[in-house]
């Protein structure tokens, strides 16, 4: 076993783009762990979604030795993701860790997910170590950010640690901060085995990787376990490390972090935030665990061109098994058949989900518009929560409508603040209080309807600042507000994966857009095809498109006007059969012109 005074387990965090996935790279570069001839950028994102779109979805891990003063250490290094959907990723990162390194972007200074982010290592009291990165660019500030820093997150500017991930300047000052200032871990190696599974991936040929941090105790190949939230026993058939590759060792002991095997097959058959021990002599009191992580966001998934609802089916079950944050349950619709309703964390990770789905599977996808959970108190104090429109019952058993509220904390340039209010005050928000964190920066905080940011928050922000301002949330409660439900009928049907829940004073201005738009969307027919927007029974906008018109009378040369009249009446009769009988085909982006609650 380990001496635990040896042992460091650290996390990176910082707000996406600052440069952890590099950072990593070079810790691992300097102790040694991968030879230059292996080494590529970003090493640990090992997923090509990941490598493609430059984030971290995944935490990554790996084990680093390290010569200081003497002695050798063991180095446990967590990469997280930096991205606000994935924040559950990060806290059970920090977890498994004793101290944290705050990585701050040199020249863009404190952001809002940095903001995030340290103060979830705040919470779980551990120590954290300020890294001012990217100091070789020109228009670095590492004095004046590191002071920055110091006023937001309260790190001493005078410990901060500068480094450039990029040229490799600094990292010998961090090894050794990290051995210095983390203090190594706790643990009572003589205890019952007590470890907890931080994460778990599926091996295509020997069942789960369970992703394990030692608390006490320590096992072996060949032990049998119990993982006591799932209540079942397990013949443990390899423990090793991450260095960064799967290093089977002889066994894991307090402290440390590694993986093991034991014939689990699914992701189904271990829960993330399980306590592992002894079969023989388990420990009485199991660890805390996580929070399950909760999906916000909701969209549909119905088979596209070319795809049967089987293959999407597989293709799903696949997907969980690596991804189990996400959920599905099927549904369907008139309008397209058989599909699944799935819950996501966020955006950016409903994106990845779908496409996960398209490029690992070759599926094709017919995505409905993301919405938001709702709770619904009805007349008979029942409470229920709805994921779709389609779910709500009739609005005369609903006694009221609760929508997820959230903080939103914004970081904007200071000339900026007049429009960012603006546009936050369009979305419904409530302004908590403003802070400046330097004379050209400025942190707001509101309190906003989640429906309001899910959609095209991010992008409005972005244009509003110049590209400068960055945005983080947290979900604080459902409250009731005058909710109601706006159905959209095409050719006098009810499309339910089009309707949608919104606020009552909003309902016609957003009725009238979206109609607008779907009449661009969905093509002429051979009928006239009314579209409507309505609240219960009334119809607050419609718009009509058109049908083509075949001139009938163009064989008609002269004679008597009747022969004109008589054609076109067989006319008007066809189409009005016609018109009862007809489907209307309706393309995917009207299915997705839902989601812009703005004009275009």
């Amino acid at each position: 076993m380990a001496d635990l005074s040896l042992i460091r387990n650290f996390s990176i965090v910082a707000h996406i783009d600052h440069g952890k996935s590099t950072l990593a790279d070079r810790i691992l570069e300097r102790t040694g762990v991968i030879t230059e001839r292996d080494m590529r950028a970003q090493f640990l994102d090992d997923m090509d979604l990941e490598r493609e779109m430059g984030i971290t979805i995944k935490a990554n891990r790996a084990t680093c030795p390290f010569h200081h003063d003497g002695r050798d250490y063991m180095l446990n290094l967590l990469d997280t993701p930096g991205h606000v959907d994935f924040h559950y990723e990060v806290s059970r990162a920090l977890a498994a860790c004793e101290g944290v390194l705050v990585l701050v972007d040199a020249t863009q200074g404190v952001q809002a997910q940095t903001v995030a982010n340290a103060h979830l290592a705040m919470e779980s009291d551990l120590e954290m170590i300020l890294v001012i990165n990217k100091i070789d660019l020109p228009a670095a500030q590492p004095e004046d950010i590191a002071l920055e820093a110091e006023q937001v997150l309260g790190l001493d500017a005078s410990e901060a640690v500068f480094t450039s991930a990029k040229s490799g300047a600094g990292i010998e000052e961090l090894l050794k901060a990290i051995v210095e200032r983390i203090p190594p871990p706790k643990g009572d190696p003589e205890a019952p085995l007590r470890a907890l599974i931080y994460d778990a991936k599926p091996d295509p040929h020997r069942g789960v990787i369970s992703h394990t941090r030692v608390i006490d105790g320590g096992f072996r190949r060949g032990d049998y376990v119990d993982l006591m939230a799932v209540g079942r026993k397990f013949l443990v058939t390899e423990v090793g490390k991450f260095t960064p590759k799967l290093t089977p060792v002889e066994s894991l002991g307090a402290g440390e972090v590694g993986y093991f095997f034991a014939g689990i097959k699914t992701l189904a058959d271990v829960n993330i935030g399980d306590t592992v021990t002894h079969s023989t002599r388990p420990t009485q009191k199991a660890l805390p665990g996580y929070q399950a992580p909760e999906q916000m966001v909701y969209c549909d998934f119905y088979p596209g061109i070319g795809t049967t609802t089987a293959a999407l089916r597989e293709a799903m079950e696949k997907l969980w098994l690596n991804d189990s944050s996400f959920t599905y349950t099927t549904v369907s619709s008139d309008a397209l058949g058989i599909g699944f309703r799935c819950g996501f964390l966020g955006l950016l990770h409903m994106k990845i989900i779908q496409e996960r789905l398209e490029r690992e599977n070759d599926v094709a996808v017919v995505q409905t518009a993301p919405t938001v959970t709702y709770e619904i108190e009805l007349s008979d104090g029942e409470v229920k929560r709805i994921e779709s429109p389609s779910e709500v019952p009739d609005m005369a058993q609903v006694a009221e409508i609760r929508e997820p509220i959230v903080d939103v904390q914004m970081i904007i340039p200071a000339d900026c603040v007049g429009t960012v209010m603006q546009l936050s005050m369009e979305r419904r928000g409530k302004q908590k209080k403003s802070e400046y964190l330097s004379s050209t920066r400025v942190m707001l905080t509101y309190e906003m309807p989640l429906c309001e940011i899910i959609y095209d928050f991010y992008d409005k922000l972005k244009t509003c600042t110049r590209g400068y301002g960055t945005a983080d949330y947290e979900v604080k409660e459902y409250r009731v507000e005058d909710m109601v439900k706006m159905d959209v009928l095409v050719n006098g049907v009810p499309v339910d994966a089009l309707s949608v829940i919104v606020h009552r004073d909003k309902a016609a201005i957003r009725g009238r857009k979206l109609i607008g738009r779907l009449k661009k969307e969905i093509a002429r027919h051979m009928f006239e095809i009314p579209l409507q927007a309505a609240v219960g029974s009334k119809i607050i906008a419609r718009e009509t498109i058109r049908a083509f018109r075949k001139d009938v009378t163009a064989k008609c040369y002269g004679g008597d006007v009747t022969r004109k009249r008589k054609l076109l009446e067989k006319q008007k009769e066809g189409k009005k059969r016609m018109k009862t009988v007809g489907n209307v085909a309706i393309p995917q982006e009207a299915f997705m012109s839902v989601l812009n609650p703005d004009d275009d």
